[in-house]
């Protein structure tokens, strides 16, 4: 059994010498007097012969608690990065930022009130090298724990793991400790799939890593509650109980966080695939900026960026990897792709969106996938909603990724599911094999948007094949709720329309007609209902049940319980305007294809 007391730190200097240790403090509301923990945290760090590094995170206090980290980040710069959030965000999103400033191979995640004593480290690293485990988890049932713990929050706390053992099945005997001491690679790996940035934090954090093929294992804490019941209020219980479902539903149904398979090794020397980024822009701006500084990052480094704006860009810093500037003057996207594959000189094409960013895997994960199969002829992955997108933009992502808008296309909107065969994926996130692009003529210019959409049935009608993997991933900024998503979404329906009636393939699925045939429905439903008392209680029954399960939707869905209802108008309109340009579009004998001067940010 591991031993609580030890004082043994040489299974921390082993585990910790080579890649180090970030702490990952949130905090909220611990008052100035939550500094001195800082200090002692410090203190036990200090001399014990492996690099380490304390990252508090205030998650938007109203007291001393900002104060108390900025003067005990003040005694020790070298090893302390503090983060303030303005906001309060929740647990989750205090975590997530506080990872993002870690620069160390360990992260050990710990509340910020100290509750829990950091002295019991060295036990989690003799864990941890005895199993070789992704994740230590601290454990309140552990054995070995000593714990003060109130029999109120025992009651909860049982309950809670009874609840989350009967819809996960986790083997893991406490998901709200707060003490884990995780691989940072894992970490970040489980981070992009992470939905729940408040009381369920925890346990989506395990559902992801779990389905990630991550191991566990735990350890004891030493824990000395001060508070009665703590966060725990009827509004908080709620909430966490909502969410806990919504982890379920999407572990459980949707297959969210199902496991990938393994990536096969990428070829080495020439074998190895080249990549010409294609990048169609009206111009600079501060989202292509964002843009060249990711493909900064990325681990895999055979590719060229050919970047194709109106007008030259004079001001454009020098970029570490080939940079091939072509102005092309005012053109259409497809007119300007095609251009930029005619000059490409990969074997592979990788088209994204200039307001679309990259993981830093992005074309390593895809190098492995194209490598390792040749029967691949274009690959798509999800374009994510950025965590820091203003509020609107997070709402008109969340409606994108609601399966009641998206139905069997969210995965172009998240993480969902693994490798799969697909029929049409857009272009902010698309590779396709040059050959392959030149065989079928590349983009059909005579539209605009749905460019994507033609080339996909192209490379079907020709025998090609499209395909999914979740881990080919980039961020994809969105529009605001409600005009400016409006005005994308009823552009998208207007050529989907069109192309349904005169292309078919992949346009003609009954999940594109069912927005115009609820419109239908409603406007017809309520010119009948009238008729009869049958028929209006038929009509108001059903248009009553949409609006529970859109509600129930929005509730799930929503960043916050405050937009829930933002939200959910935001699914009903996007609905009721899909379903009318998708008519529109069906019926019109041509198509306008200038972009418009909103179309960028």
């Amino acid at each position: 059994m591991t031993a609580l007391n030890t004082t043994d730190w040489s299974a921390a200097r082993a585990l910790f010498a080579g890649g180090g240790l970030s702490v990952v403090l949130p905090c909220h509301d611990f008052g100035e007097g939550g500094g001195d923990g800082f200090l002692r945290l410090h203190d036990l760090l200090a001399g014990q012969g492996f690099p380490f590094q304390i990252v508090p995170v205030d998650d938007g206090s109203a007291d001393g608690t900002p104060q108390a980290i900025r003067a005990a980040a003040a005694r020790h710069p070298a090893v302390f990065t503090p983060i303030l959030l303005p906001d309060n965000q929740g647990k989750g999103s205090a975590i997530l930022a506080g990872l993002r400033a870690a620069r160390h191979a360990w992260v050990l995640l710990l509340d910020g009130d100290f509750d829990l004593d950091p002295a019991a480290l060295p036990a989690f690293c003799d864990v941890a090298r005895a199993t070789g485990a992704d994740a230590v988890l601290g454990s309140k049932r552990h054995p070995a724990s000593q714990v003060r713990y109130p029999a109120p929050r025992r009651l909860v706390s049982a309950l809670y793991h009874a609840l989350t053992h009967a819809l996960l099945g986790l083997s893991v005997s406490d998901t709200q400790c707060g003490m884990k001491l995780i691989r940072a690679e894992a970490l970040r790996d489980a981070a992009d799939r992470l939905l729940v940035k408040r009381f369920a934090f925890d346990l989506e954090l395990f559902a992801a890593l779990h389905a990630g093929g991550r191991t566990f294992a735990e350890a004891p804490v030493r824990l000395d509650f001060h508070a009665r019941l703590g966060c725990l209020t009827p509004r908080t219980v709620w909430r966490t109980f909502l969410d806990t479902l919504a982890i379920a539903y999407r572990a459980r149904v949707l297959h969210y966080y199902a496991a990938l398979t393994p990536l096969p090794p990428i070829p080495a020397g020439a074998a190895a695939p080249r990549f010409s980024l294609i990048v169609a822009c009206p111009g600079d701006s501060a989202v292509l900026r964002r843009l060249l500084d990711a493909l900064r990052t990325q681990t895999y480094r055979r590719f060229e960026l050919l970047l194709l704006p109106d007008a030259p860009l004079p001001d454009l810093p020098a970029q570490p990897y080939p940079v091939r500037l072509r102005p092309t003057g005012p053109a259409r996207p497809a007119n300007k792709r095609n251009r930029g594959a005619a000059a490409a000189s990969g074997d592979i094409l990788a088209f994204i969106d200039d307001d679309a960013y990259p993981r830093p895997d992005w074309l390593a994960n895809a190098a492995a996938r194209l490598a390792a199969d040749a029967s691949i002829d274009a690959l798509g992955g999800p374009g994510l909603t950025p965590p820091d997108d203003p509020p609107r933009a997070q709402l008109s992502g969340a409606v994108l990724a609601s399966p009641l808008v998206s139905g069997n296309f969210r995965h172009r909107y998240f993480v969902q599911g693994a490798l799969r065969r697909v029929e049409d994926f857009p272009s902010c996130n698309l590779f396709v094999r040059a050959s392959a692009f030149r065989a079928v003529g590349g983009f059909r210019e005579d539209f605009w948007p749905g460019e994507d959409t033609l080339l996909c049935a192209d490379l079907q009608r020709a025998g090609h094949t499209l395909w999914y993997d979740p881990r080919v991933m980039v961020w994809h900024h969105r529009r605001p709720l409600f005009g400016p998503h409006l005005r994308q979404i009823g552009r998208y329906a207007l050529h989907r329309g069109h192309f349904a009636r005169r292309i078919g393939l992949n346009s003609r699925r009954l999940s594109y007609h069912l927005p115009s045939l609820f419109l239908i429905g409603l406007v017809g439903g309520a010119a009948v209902a009238p008729l009869s008392p049958w028929l209006a209680v038929t009509y108001l029954v059903t248009v009553g049940l949409y609006l529970l399960l859109t509600l129930a939707d929005a509730i799930v869905e929503a960043p916050a319980l405050r937009h829930a209802p933002a939200l959910w108008l935001g699914i009903a309109l996007t609905h009721l305007w899909y379903g009318a340009r998708f008519i529109q579009g069906f019926l019109a004998p041509t198509m306008p294809d200038r972009p418009r001067p909103f179309d960028h940010r």
